[in-house]
């Protein structure tokens, strides 16, 4: 992929990136994705192709063979991804992970992965933090990493790890310190890059979870597995501050998809209420029908501006933790809000599988729930920019 003149997320909407993703997608009509939601099946020819035209390597800097452009790129393509009607959780991890390895790997792990990843030869798909026990209460984690020599033993267990048998690579979060000798909560916590190649068989077990939706998640299983010193990120003990700025960039990401979905739903209910005729007038014609899609449609605008300001507070250098939660929020708010109306629309034939609606309706749902519940969010801003009391 051609690297455009890079602008600011305040002026920036990439028109040349959307139209090209947009093609790129058209490739991959309705029928492929239900295909592989009936069978369960990775979309590897979509990655694939993602991949040979340089969109997944968008954040990597040139000298390492990528695109070199900021997160407002990577947003605007994976809004475009569900705005068609396909689906990035299959590879949207490889661009949010990517700022940890690019703000705190070392030169020579840069070196390393950074080229392969960019060329396709390397995937970094899987994200190991959640785990069974403590869910979204990240520095509770019982993962442990325990140095050995010049490698560190890992034993422990992760849970929604997605992507994880489709992925080279791992980027991990594991304690190295004991909860009970450290300071704060969060510190002890250190970040490892995980080979999954050599790992599968030799202490990495991974198993599956079937879910409502064509997610490719798993659960993975450590058992005294090896990890060499020299793929630890940054320094031992810092790991949780190194995921947090990574955790910004993917409720960002996580939004775009979400403003996408939703103006796949609406331009879905707008087209069947103008051509859907029921005694003899369109059915878009009645405000009983085109209010609820008309209201979808200012929410997913009001979501969208929050998007763009989440990234521009990112790009500039800023914490935008309050930005990037809410626009998550309000993102996910709208995209299952324009799914409803959608489906409602659509009536009867919004259950219909040839229609796309009830595939997307549950991908969309999703977000919901992950990669962080709206009640986690809302307790955020209210002890975090507001000012109350914590609330567990």
């Amino acid at each position: 992929m051609t690297a455009p003149a890079t602008p600011s997320a305040e002026t920036a909407d990439y028109p040349e990136i959307r139209d090209a993703v947009a093609r790129l997608c058209a490739e991959f009509p309705g029928e492929y994705w239900r295909s592989l939601d009936r069978e369960g099946r990775y979309p590897d020819d979509f990655v694939r192709v993602l991949t040979e035209n340089g969109y997944l390597a968008v954040l990597i800097p040139e000298e390492y063979g990528g695109a070199g452009l900021p997160l407002s790129a990577a947003a605007a393509i994976l809004e475009e991804v569900q705005r068609a009607g396909c689906n990035g959780a299959a590879c949207h991890a490889q661009m949010y992970t990517m700022g940890t390895v690019l703000r705190h790997g070392s030169p020579a792990q840069k070196r390393r992965y950074l080229p392969e990843i960019a060329a396709g030869r390397l995937r970094l798909q899987a994200f190991g933090v959640t785990e069974p026990t403590s869910g979204t209460d990240t520095a509770a984690l019982k993962t442990t990493a325990t140095r050995e020599g010049d490698a560190y033993a890992v034993r422990g267990q992760k849970i929604w790890t997605s992507r994880a048998e489709h992925s080279d690579l791992m980027l991990l979060l594991a304690r190295t310190t004991p909860l009970e000798q450290v300071g704060k909560r969060a510190d002890g916590l250190s970040v490892f890059l995980v080979d999954m190649r050599e790992a599968v068989g030799r202490g990495l077990t991974i198993r599956p979870i079937r879910t409502m939706m064509n997610h490719a998640t798993t659960e993975v299983f450590f058992d005294d597995l090896r990890v060499p010193a020299e793929n630890l990120i940054g320094e031992e003990g810092r790991g949780f501050r190194y995921i947090l700025s990574g955790m910004n960039a993917e409720r960002i990401l996580i939004a775009a998809e979400c403003v996408g979905d939703a103006k796949w739903f609406i331009a879905k209910a707008v087209d069947y209420a103008r051509d859907r005729v029921v005694f003899a007038r369109p059915i878009g014609q009645n405000q009983g029908v085109q209010f609820p899609i008309a209201k979808a449609y200012a929410d997913m605008r009001a979501a969208e501006l929050m998007v763009r300001e989440a990234l521009r507070l990112y790009e500039a250098g800023h914490n935008p933790g309050a930005e990037a939660n809410m626009a998550k929020m309000l993102a996910a708010d709208a995209s299952f809000e324009a799914a409803n109306v959608c489906l409602q629309t659509h009536g009867g034939f919004g259950f219909a599988e040839e229609y796309d609606i009830e595939r997307k309706f549950r991908e969309t749902r999703l977000y919901q729930v992950a990669p962080i519940s709206t009640n986690l969010i809302l307790a955020y801003l209210a002890e975090h920019v507001l000012g109350l009391p914590r609330s567990y």
